[in-house]
């Protein structure tokens, strides 16, 4: 497909800023703030080791489930996506639909990467896919390309990874003491610890008997072991706590049901979906009071329909594109549950995040019931996630959250992502929120105060993060 190869009037220095205002914002409040990112799926073990990627495939696409969506929907046979076609086959299937990618997130992701990262200046196709994929494989090879040099370069002050209760957390350590400029702290993930109903529920606890050197024989052997694994995780520098569910749960129960629950489930019983949601809804409560105790920020992520397509999870497993937007009711649990927690003010920090654009108004507005005045934004509506992570996504958010909430107390952006070459999404992210505020100067919606309103984007950039974190 022929494409006009010249980029310098597309992703150019005021891409994506539309006023004069914009500019200034972008360019003397925001561009060159570092980068806290506060949660992401990046590895470990490659951050500690400082991995040099054996190709651009590699390094680019073989772990971005975004790209890997889009070239199924264009047409492209698996062995080209995660299959055993060559890298530089891959690179250029990949290259010969990037064309056909316009207006999706994914088109200015690709070259603002190809950009920032490569310093390339031209529109990816078929093309020119074999000469980009030689200079690009080239570079790749280096040291410049490690993955230390990669957050370097984008002044990447922090990353916050996510981990299983069961991960010894080696490769924390083991960078905590390399002395390198790039914080890495663990998060906490204890999903598997909760969703009771998967099938492999009591192999996994067995899994966390050893990590924690726990027999989990009961409900209360379940809560030891899992505020072992967390003080544990606190020690080696976890600050910060994740769930990703279809909704909060609140279903009330006495202890001996939930025991009662509980030792059905060991012992192979199937539950009732009542008696799921007052476990679920339990552990919750125990792991929620446990983070209080800690001082630790908890995340909620809620509302995706997961692993959808049953015969791909089972040739390829979960967390490889084929999950969706869920319809989950999802406003009066989460109330009860949050309000269980603060009424023996026992609630943390807390970042909300939906996937489901119907439930901004209801996020933007319950973060509102539970901020108390003891912090700056203690109850967060999270920024645009996943599905939501686009330019009307990211505006549909900022806008609900300015007229609902105080956006000056937003803590910003974050990749979520598996991807070394993901963290121009903060800039993509920063250009948008200077543009809409610098629209609103240009219209006189707000006073003609650079400094004021240029403060007010530094924040929410980055030193409402820095602050909101009690990272050391």
């Amino acid at each position: 497909m022929e494409v006009n190869q010249s980029i310098n009037r597309f992703i150019n220095e005021d891409f994506l800023l539309e006023t004069e205002s914009a500019k200034l914002l972008y360019h003397n409040y925001a561009k060159e703030l570092p980068i806290i990112d506060y949660h992401s799926h990046l590895s470990p073990k490659a951050i500690s080791e400082n991995k040099i990627f054996n190709s651009v495939t590699s390094l680019w696409l073989s772990e971005d489930h975004y790209k890997w969506r889009a070239l199924r929907t264009l047409g492209v046979n698996e062995r080209y996506i995660t299959g055993k076609s060559t890298n530089q086959e891959k690179f250029t299937q990949f290259a010969s639909v990037v064309p056909l990618m316009v207006r999706n997130p994914i088109y200015h992701w690709t070259h603002m990467e190809l950009q920032r990262y490569f310093g390339i200046n031209e529109l990816l196709s078929e093309k020119n896919a074999n000469r980009i994929y030689n200079k690009t494989n080239k570079l790749v090879n280096s040291s410049f390309f490690s993955t230390l040099s990669l957050l370097e370069k984008m002044k990447v002050e922090r990353v916050c990874t996510t981990d299983d209760p069961i991960d010894n957390l080696e490769h924390h350590v083991n960078h905590s003491k390399s002395g390198n400029s790039v914080c890495m702290n663990p998060t906490f993930r204890p999903d598997k610890s909760i969703l009771i109903n998967a099938p492999d529920y009591n192999e996994y606890v067995d899994t966390l008997e050893i990590a924690a050197s726990v027999k989990i024989n009961s409900f209360d052997d379940l809560c030891e072991a899992l505020q072992k694994r967390i003080d544990f995780f606190h020690i080696k520098g976890c600050r910060i706590s994740d769930h990703g569910l279809e909704y909060i749960p609140f279903k009330s129960a006495s202890l001996a049901e939930i025991k009662k629950i509980y030792s059905k489930k060991r012992k192979g019983g199937i539950l009732e979906s009542e008696e799921i949601q007052k476990f679920q809804t339990a552990i919750l409560i125990f792991l929620c009071k446990a983070y209080h105790k800690l001082g630790w920020v908890q995340q909620f992520h809620l509302g995706a329909m997961r692993n959808n397509n049953s015969r791909m999870l089972k040739k390829l497993g979960p967390d490889t594109g084929w999950d969706s937007i869920g319809q989950y009711p999802i406003a009066f649990s989460l109330s009860r549950f949050l309000d269980s927690l603060d009424e023996k003010d026992e609630l943390s920090k807390t970042i909300l995040y939906n996937i489901n654009p119907a439930d901004n108004e209801m996020l933007a507005t319950m973060i509102g019931n539970f901020n108390d005045g003891t912090s700056k934004g203690k109850i967060q509506w999270g920024s645009g996630w996943w599905f939501l992570d686009q330019i009307d996504g990211m505006t549909d958010q900022i806008n609900t959250l300015s007229n609902m909430g105080m956006i000056s107390s937003f803590i910003g952006m974050l990749t979520d992502s598996r991807s070394f070459l993901s963290f121009p999404r903060h800039e993509y992210f920063r250009r948008l929120i200077c543009n809409l505020f610098g629209n609103d100067l240009e219209k006189g919606h707000l006073p003609s105060d650079i400094n004021w309103i240029g403060k007010i984007i530094s924040d929410i950039s980055y030193h409402n993060t820095k602050n909101y974190f009690d990272f050391k």
